[in-house]
């Protein structure tokens, strides 16, 4: 994952991870940021956020509504002034985009 942070932006991108650590995909017990469904972050200047994520798969239950979730959790942040987040399927998503912690709660270490 990639953090683009520009001068004057401190301080929103823990928040913003605080955030996104608290959004769950409701069929994996594992928020998120930890699932490895986040690529990018971007703050610019004006504290206006873009998150570049994925999904575990285009058929995902929840492909239509988790996406615009996080963007109005993120933009509900004290410090963000507007919240992007855009959907890409490139690099596709697999296990080995999970963090370790992410991996142990699945059982899968």
């Amino acid at each position: 994952m990639t953090i683009i942070k520009n001068e004057g932006t401190a301080g929103v991108e823990d928040k913003v991870i605080e955030v996104l650590k608290n959004c769950f995909d409701p069929e994996i017990p594992v928020n998120i940021y930890e699932l490895g469904l986040v690529y990018n972050i971007d703050i610019d200047p004006q504290d206006v956020v873009t998150i570049s994520m994925t999904l575990t798969s285009p058929m995902c239950p929840v492909a239509e509504t988790l996406p615009p979730t996080v963007e109005a959790r993120v933009r509900n942040i004290d410090g963000v002034s507007d919240a992007r987040v855009a959907v890409t399927w490139e690099p596709p998503w697999g296990p080995d985009k999970m963090t370790d912690a992410a991996k142990l709660t699945l059982n899968m270490m």
